[in-house]
């Protein structure tokens, strides 16, 4: 099975299975339809489709993170190169025996990453790279999209995932990503939906974060507010005027405060349910385990 080749916060692996139970009916019964995720993030629910028995006719891809949309369209096209590059990385790496010699050559890729004048292949490989060797597989960048994680503890990261890569590149083969707004997608949705298939979205946008300290939103230089989230909300309701079908995740506010409905009063026309998800990548142990998230549908 493809399945995704970055760590990534709020990857949706787990959440396969639940998600998978609350697909449209024309979706389930193997009918043909377009599939469109407008926050791309790790893929994971778009490349369980890709390889599923019914595929999507057309899958519309997009993220707003340049760099993850640069990794994603060299593990399609270029995924021979990339393992190349990654198999250098991974030898002068496991020469360094200790965190104490692996520091200089981890910050030393962390600035070339960010001076973003390597080609495409070799800052997907960084990317790969300091997604794995950085602390606890996040991804985060400042105001002026710096890359800005510190090195990890894993004694020996592993950057060489070759059956993955290739196995992705396959499933990617006829689909574009695009590096844009999610708002655009509908854009080009419309441009390609000339049959007038039935059209399924699934958002997983930065979830809003449950205290002040939980500041894992900032994969982009932009961050995703309380706005920005109100106009998601105002985008899925034109989606929903338009007749095309979307699911959405997000966090659920009312898990550390039971009187904070913010999700609940404002998809309050829709339907919201509760399910249980693990957090595996956090910077305190403490907040690890199984938590509620939201799933909210307008069917």
């Amino acid at each position: 099975m493809a399945k995704p080749f970055v760590k990534w916060v709020g990857g949706k692996s787990q959440l396969i299975p639940e998600i998978t139970q609350r697909l449209p009916e024309y979706v389930k019964n193997g009918m043909p339809y377009i599939y469109v995720e407008p926050f791309t993030g790790s893929a994971a629910f778009a490349l369980y489709l890709l390889d599923s028995e019914h595929p999507p006719s057309t899958i519309i891809l997009n993220d707003i993170n340049t760099d993850l949309v640069n990794l994603y369209k060299v593990i399609k096209n270029y995924p021979n190169e990339l393992l190349a590059y990654l198999k250098t990385l991974q030898a002068e790496y496991d020469e360094l025996e200790d965190k104490e010699a692996k520091q200089p050559y981890y910050y030393a890729k962390r600035e070339a990453f960010n001076t973003r004048e390597a080609d495409d292949v070799k800052h997907a490989g960084l990317f790969i790279f300091l997604n794995r060797a950085g602390f606890n597989g996040l991804y985060r960048v400042n105001s002026k999209n710096k890359f800005n994680v510190p090195i990890g503890s894993y004694k020996k990261p592993n950057f060489v995932f070759e059956d993955t890569i290739l196995q992705a590149s396959k499933a990617l083969a006829n689909v574009e990503i695009f590096n844009q707004s999610y708002e655009d997608t509908l854009i080009h949705l419309e441009q390609s939906n000339k049959s007038n298939l039935p059209t399924f979205f699934y958002f997983d946008p930065p979830y809003k974060p449950l205290s002040e300290s939980s500041s894992f939103t900032s994969y982009s230089k932009d961050s995703f507010n309380d706005e920005d989230q109100e106009r998601l909300k105002s985008f899925c309701d034109l989606l929903d005027k338009k007749g095309y079908q979307w699911l959405l995740s997000n966090s659920d506010t009312t898990n550390p405060d039971n009187e904070n409905s913010f999700f609940d009063t404002l998809y309050s026309d829709y339907k919201i349910e509760r399910v249980q998800a693990s957090r595996s990548i956090n910077s305190k142990g403490s907040k690890r385990g199984k938590i509620n998230e939201l799933l909210i549908s307008n069917y």
